[in-house]
């Protein structure tokens, strides 16, 4: 007699031959709870922009925005991380609209959490919207990113969101020891429950281009690149000491970014500290789905769904994805 173990009595089959029990047996699952809807914001009222490598997703006035969080919230999404559209007026080499307390992204914040007060509202702070140059920091006269200065300027950045009343400030900058800075500015300042979600493995990577388009900093970039702050894509211990002092700093998540081509850093960062753990299915992910989708190549439900699934079983607690408001609603729809 054959082993147990060992074919037929052992059939991986069976349980995959009816709906049932492939139900009983899934190891993840993906729901609304996990999804965060990235928007932008731009000046004005009435205000509408298509992103053109952006197919379906636009640029919204505070007032459009606020109507948006409105239908986000009734379908259930919890939080949308924002992104302000910068005049070019008011980019600056030292980025000072960045803590404007009347900047475009402290009334954004202030209309949504007065509008929709049950939506968490999650802010980015870094200082490429408000540049000139289009860097994340505050640059010497080499063009070199300088860290401890940059830092002092997102510490401000952040207070400002926070007494807009953000209830998450998202770190996207990767300066060393801004986590900590903004922690204690915050406690310092009262703000104890701003919660912290520190894009902690941000990757210097070529998926990023749609959303430099969408922020209207792609052209002030003019080809540079970020390469001496944000990571490495060779490299993935240095994701988890990224992780570990972030942790140490004060922050209460942490972000691998991009998404699908990292999903290998999330699943170390998920089994390595057991935080919660976020990933962001950027905007070049995004363009490649709806390039396939719009020409047929790809089904655009099933892949769309089979795509942040993959999230869920690399250990993402959330997925931030601008497929948030669509996959929301066909999750409604198979709930009702």
């Amino acid at each position: 007699m054959s082993h147990p173990n060992d074919f037929p009595w052992t059939r991986m089959r069976r349980m995959r031959q009816a709906d049932f029990s492939r139900r009983l047996m899934a190891e993840h699952k993906l729901t609304i709870d996990d999804l965060i809807y990235p928007v932008f914001v731009l000046e004005g009222e009435q205000q509408r922009e298509a992103i053109a490598s952006m197919p379906g997703i636009e640029r919204l006035s505070v007032d459009l925005l606020v109507e948006e969080a409105k239908q986000l919230a009734a379908l259930g999404i919890p939080a949308i991380a924002l992104f302000p559209v910068t005049p070019a007026e008011k980019k600056s080499l030292q980025a000072e609209e960045a803590w404007n307390p009347d900047g475009l992204a402290q009334r954004a914040v202030r209309a949504l959490k007065t509008a929709v007060p049950e939506l968490g509202v999650i802010t980015d702070v870094a200082l490429d919207p408000f540049t000139t140059h289009g860097q994340d920091g505050i640059i010497d006269d080499s063009g070199y990113v300088v860290n401890d200065v940059t830092t002092a300027a997102l510490v401000k950045q952040a207070l400002s969101h926070a007494e807009a009343g953000a209830d998450v400030v998202a770190p996207s900058d990767m300066m060393d020891g801004r986590i900590g800075a903004i922690r204690e500015a915050l406690e310092e300042a009262g703000f104890v429950h701003t919660r912290i979600l520190a894009y902690s493995a941000k990757y210097a990577s070529s998926y990023y281009g749609p959303f430099r388009d969408a922020v209207g900093s792609a052209a002030n970039l003019k080809g540079g690149d970020k390469k001496t702050y944000q990571m490495d894509p060779a490299n993935s211990d240095e994701a988890l000491r990224e992780v570990a002092l972030d942790l140490t700093e004060g922050a209460d998540m942490v972000m691998v970014k991009p998404g699908m081509p990292y999903l290998d850093i999330v699943r170390r960062v998920k089994d390595e500290f057991g935080v919660p753990t976020f990933a962001y299915q950027v905007s070049g992910e995004y363009a490649m789905h709806m390039a396939a989708i719009q020409n047929g190549w790809l089904a655009e439900k099933p892949v769309i769904m089979e795509s942040l699934l993959a999230f869920k079983r690399a250990g993402a607690d959330g997925i931030l994805t601008y497929f948030a408001k669509k996959v929301a609603i066909w999750l409604n729809e198979t709930t009702t």
